[in-house]
């Protein structure tokens, strides 16, 4: 059999995975068993299987995630911030992704608000979703730098196309005029195309107060809050439930030790 020829013909197609199964069944007797067929299903499951992996991987590199390894199955159901455990393993299925759907996570700072919008966009990734994340003061800054250098149309066009848009700390200070219609093109552009996930401090019900101008207020927040899954999380910062150990403590006590 000419196994090196073949596993080279196979690196050079990019079908390492392929590459990978073959080399092993090739060194197992139990392969000897296994007709022609098997061998290439076993071979083909093993190219999908590293090609889903590759593509989470560079998703999940793209989405620039805060909190890269947080995910569904890690979420504390047990803490009291009204979690609703049958909502979460719903919207995990991804069905408000295929519907074109926006998620609000709203609750006051600690509650986990960008932790869950982290493990919700991660899932969003698995089910073979694009993903970006990205905080509000930020993206303010990035589309007024790419208005000045030419970027604007480019960046623009970036945020509508991705499926999954993570907008963290919504709210957290007033819009200027330019800030609104920055927020009213995106939002147009995305409405009934593309899914959002807002996470915010402030209630929904003081979001109309906080964009400022009436009219286009009323604009955005009708191709946002009518279509919207929403989630209130509740409880006290869990900063404070679960502190972490100081350094100076740490340091001290090995001092102590000594």
């Amino acid at each position: 059999m000419l196994t090196h020829p073949t596993l080279d013909q196979m690196h050079a197609l990019g079908l390492s995975g392929m590459a990978a199964a073959y080399r092993e069944l090739a060194n197992q007797t139990e392969g000897s068993d296994l007709n022609r067929d098997e061998w290439l299903g076993l071979m083909l499951d093993r190219e999908m299987a590293v090609r889903g992996d590759k593509r989470l991987t560079n998703r999940l590199a793209s989405a620039k995630l805060r909190f890269p390894d947080a995910c569904i199955e890690n979420i504390d159901f047990a803490a009291q911030r009204g979690l609703d455990r049958r909502q979460l393993l719903s919207l995990a299925q991804g069905e408000w992704l295929k519907a074109h759907e926006h998620l609000i996570l709203t609750g006051q700072t600690g509650t986990g608000k960008t932790w869950l919008a982290c493990a919700i966009g991660r899932q969003a990734a698995r089910l073979d979703y694009s993903v970006l994340y990205v905080r509000m003061p930020r993206l303010f800054e990035d589309l007024a730098l790419a208005r000045l250098d030419g970027r604007f149309p480019r960046l623009l066009d970036k945020l509508a196309r991705v499926q999954l848009l993570i907008l963290d700390d919504w709210g957290t200070h007033a819009l200027s005029d330019q800030q609104r219609l920055d927020l009213l093109e995106i939002f147009e552009e995305r409405y009934c195309r593309k899914s959002t996930l807002i996470t915010a401090q402030l209630p929904v019900a003081q979001w109309h107060e906080m964009i400022g101008e009436p009219t286009i207020a009323d604009a955005i927040l009708d191709r946002i809050v009518h279509n919207a899954h929403r989630i209130a999380l509740e409880g006290d910062s869990m900063r404070r439930q679960k502190p972490r150990p100081l350094l100076t403590e740490a340091r001290n006590a090995e001092i102590n030790n000594q």
